[in-house]
């Protein structure tokens, strides 16, 4: 349970970066219950639809080289902002470049962070 709700934290870290960060992401309103409910919804998205896309394009992925799970990630930060929208929690992403950038960017905040709380951990 404890290691769900880091997650949960080092997401919304990770999307509120983003946000700061990429032109395009934006949380137009809201306090931290907001990114950490929107944080909620990526993992779930991430957890539920990214691993059936990654199966249905596993060639695609094996001919790219693993570089097609760029564009997995970017679609699955589209698919959040779309719930989060439909839900009116006010965090928007305006095109398929700022998923694609904001992805990354998700990407290695999520990595840097989980690998300092691991570090952290094991002392």
């Amino acid at each position: 349970m404890r290691s769900l709700i880091l997650r949960l934290f080092v997401n919304a870290v990770a999307l509120f970066i983003a946000a700061r960060i990429v032109p395009g992401i934006a949380f137009s309103e809201g306090d931290w219950t907001t990114i950490l409910f929107v944080a909620f919804i990526f993992g779930l998205v991430n957890a539920l639809v990214a691993p059936l896309l990654k199966m249905l394009t596993c060639p695609l992925i094996l001919l790219t080289l693993g570089l097609f799970t760029f564009i997995i990630n970017a679609l699955m930060l589209m698919l959040t902002s779309a719930l989060a929208q439909a839900l009116r929690l006010g965090f928007r992403v305006e095109d398929f470049g700022a998923a694609f950038f904001g992805a990354l960017v998700v990407s290695i905040v999520s990595f840097v962070l989980s690998w300092l709380v691991k570090e952290k951990g094991d002392d």
